[in-house]
């Protein structure tokens, strides 16, 4: 387990968002898992050892993609539905990877390329045979066998996220925000999508916004959002953003 802390103890007016969160309230927010079952259990097991002591509301933010590329996409689905960590709220944040998912139910030919960024290996979790020669199949006979071995209870999960949550002076996204256009007026597709307008981008938003999406080794600090995706599926590091009052600090699976 790594930790990190960072505090922040005060901010130019005209300058980044304080970092805050209500007294008495703790949130741990979760990056991309993508099929990392594994991890996701160390996880969960770091996060209880780390809350035990705390008194007060406790919550989970998941930040989405929680299939694909990993082998074990319906596992991870199966354990959250579990809810494997008690007395804590839960926030499930939709991903790209999802709405993917739920777009190829929908009309597979549109988005067939699904299969290769990460598809093929949520297929094979649900039991849908991938062959080499799949891409001879017709993608409709694809479609109808994940369709027929997708649980009911995992459709109504995915069709069941949000798609951004707002607490103290964070807001949590799946892939990040259009700088400049206030959170009612942001598109769907950027909160799931957006890549470099937003994490090139050093404008300061009406909240510091916690994202994965977009891969890095380490936590991405900045003043205007933090990402913490740390790729799971192929580093093994999986991150969980701790918050509490002013105070910012990390746990990892998969670190010696």
């Amino acid at each position: 387990m790594k930790k990190l802390i960072k505090e922040w103890f005060s901010t130019p007016a005209s300058g980044p968002v304080l970092p805050m969160l209500p007294e008495g309230e703790r949130i741990y927010a979760i990056g991309d898992i993508h099929g990392s079952l594994h991890a996701l259990q160390s996880l969960h097991e770091l996060i209880l050892l780390d809350s035990a002591a705390f008194v007060g509301q406790k919550s989970l933010v998941y930040l989405g993609d929680y299939i694909d590329r990993g082998e074990h996409s319906r596992e991870v689905i199966d354990l959250l539905l579990k809810a494997p960590v008690a007395d804590f709220k839960r926030i499930f944040l939709l991903g790209n990877h999802e709405q993917s998912l739920l777009d190829f139910l929908e009309h597979p030919q549109s988005v067939a390329a699904w299969l290769n960024y990460g598809g093929r290996a949520t297929l094979r979790s649900y039991g849908v045979s991938v062959e080499r020669d799949y891409a001879h199949r017709p993608i409709e006979n694809l479609r109808d066998e994940l369709a027929w071995q997708l649980p009911r209870d995992h459709l109504e999960f995915f069709r069941g996220m949000s798609f951004y949550h707002l607490a103290g002076s964070y807001c949590f996204v799946h892939a990040g925000i259009r700088p400049g256009i206030p959170m009612s007026e942001q598109r769907n597709e950027d909160l799931l999508w957006i890549r470099e307008d937003f994490t090139r981008s050093q404008m300061h938003h009406d909240h510091i916004v916690v994202h994965g999406h977009s891969i890095t080794t380490e936590v991405d600090w900045n003043e205007n959002r933090i990402g913490i995706d740390t790729g799971a599926f192929h580093s093994g590091v999986l991150t969980c953003l701790v918050l509490e009052g002013n105070e910012q600090r990390v746990l990892q699976t998969g670190l010696h």
